[in-house]
């Protein structure tokens, strides 16, 4: 295997430093892929009605449908302090777990209108953990968007998880994010090929898979927003392997091949498991390039994968990153992504929105990427838009997305060729 690896890319390069107002979701926002990956479990939100309209509305849940999160709705005299919010907690709960019996993990979410008032959902939680133990395990984890930004709410909640995961002197390898079940699969699938194993994932589809943790644990992110839940993970003894986040041809190939060199993979095997996949996933992807080499691009911060992205859309398709912003820049793991990175854009971490919108009209990108609340305004003004939080909800990952990966960005250029009457 040969790549083209920069010097030091953008790993020495300065961030400008933002602390204003900033557009982004709040944290309830992860529950809409989490409840969908944890067959047995149930997000219990405790919020106002805003809270329960955001995640209907995001989910698109019908109002006969039984999904696997829901609201307990903080009224006025609960915010008044005139009822006992922890008694009103209890009894909903109770209700909630006779109702749905397949539960067997609770999660009590914090919201905004909760952690204003003061609810101690952690001591909630232990509460209802001796009371609805052993057939419920009850975690508390806050989906507030006060001060974070959509993604963080499943850090938030894996890492509310490691804590109570048992322990074990295995030396199995953990894959830690939600992936939906076919790129899960795909992973197990290019691990196995390369005789890689037992490989364990967090989060697990159901409860009784969930992984045990220990010192001789070797553990990969698949997310770039999981630093508290790595944290956690080191606290166990667990140990990281650094690197790229699988995100292309080139970021899947580096990190299958960081967890070749620790579980010593022959180049041979590991050529074998991973030739074909890789010669679709370049193929998918230069089918796109053609249409994004050379373009300018502006990423507002929103969900932290920017850095990633940035890396491949720069790299694999040829566009040129104008500034890369980022809610929060953890070096300790962008590292890798940050080496890649080819140098030029400017590093943004934080966010002033009007002055960053300022930046951008100075440079008019050919493509933007940013969060709901900025797209339609954007648009208006003649600029082209991919909205950041359907790289969340879309597919992604490994070598089998690559393309699909490179077709977001590539679709609202071709989109608006189309519409001026000119060539895709």
């Amino acid at each position: 295997m040969s790549l083209d690896l920069p010097a030091a890319g953008c790993s020495t390069a300065p961030v400008l430093k933002e602390r204003g107002q900033h557009e982004v979701f709040c944290g309830l926002t992860g529950i809409i892929w989490l409840h969908r990956k944890m067959q047995d479990a149930f997000f219990l939100v405790v919020g106002s009605r805003t809270c329960a309209h955001l995640l209907q509305s995001a989910a698109g849940v019908m109002i006969f449908a039984e999904p696997r999160f829901g609201t307990a709705i903080l009224e006025e005299k609960d915010l008044a302090g005139l009822a006992d919010a922890n008694a009103e907690l209890d009894r909903e709960v109770a209700r909630l777990l006779a109702r749905r019996p397949d539960i067997r993990q609770l999660f009590l979410v914090g919201s905004c209108p909760s952690e204003v008032i003061k609810l101690d959902l952690a001591r909630a939680a232990e509460r209802l953990n001796v009371q609805h133990a052993p057939h419920v395990r009850v975690y508390n984890y806050s989906g507030s968007g006060i001060e974070t930004t959509f993604t963080q709410g499943e850090d938030a909640c894996l890492a509310a998880m490691v804590p109570t995961l048992p322990a074990t002197e295995a030396g199995d390898l953990l894959v830690v994010g939600a992936l939906p079940d076919v790129v899960e699969d795909q992973c197990l699938g290019l691990l196995n090929a390369m005789g890689v194993g037992p490989v364990r994932m967090l989060p697990a589809r159901r409860s009784g898979d969930l992984p045990a943790v220990g010192p001789n644990t070797r553990y990969i992110l698949t997310q770039p927003f999981l630093g508290y839940t790595a944290t956690a993970l080191d606290r166990r003894g667990a140990k990281r392997i650094v690197a790229p986040f699988p995100f292309g041809e080139e970021g899947t190939t580096l990190w299958l091949q960081s967890i070749a060199d620790v579980y010593g993979v022959t180049a041979e095997r590991f050529e074998a498991a991973t030739a074909a996949p890789r010669a679709r996933a370049r193929k998918a992807v230069a089918a796109h390039a053609a249409t994004l080499s050379g373009k300018s691009l502006f990423l507002f911060p929103d969900s932290q994968l920017e850095i990633p992205l940035a890396r491949f859309l720069a790299r694999e398709c040829g566009m040129r990153p104008l500034e890369v912003g980022t809610p929060y820049l953890h070096r300790g793991l962008m590292a890798p992504d940050l080496a890649l990175l080819p140098e030029g854009p400017v590093l943004s971490e934080g966010q002033d929105v009007e002055r960053q919108l300022d930046r951008h009209a100075g440079q008019a990108p050919d493509l933007t990427v940013c969060g709901l609340g900025l797209a339609n305004p954007l648009e208006a003004r003649g600029f082209t838009t991919k909205w950041a939080i359907e790289l969340v909800f879309t597919p992604v990952h490994f070598y089998e997305q690559a393309g699909d990966l490179a077709g977001l960005f590539s679709r609202p250029l071709r989109r608006k060729a189309l519409l001026q009457g000119g060539a895709p």
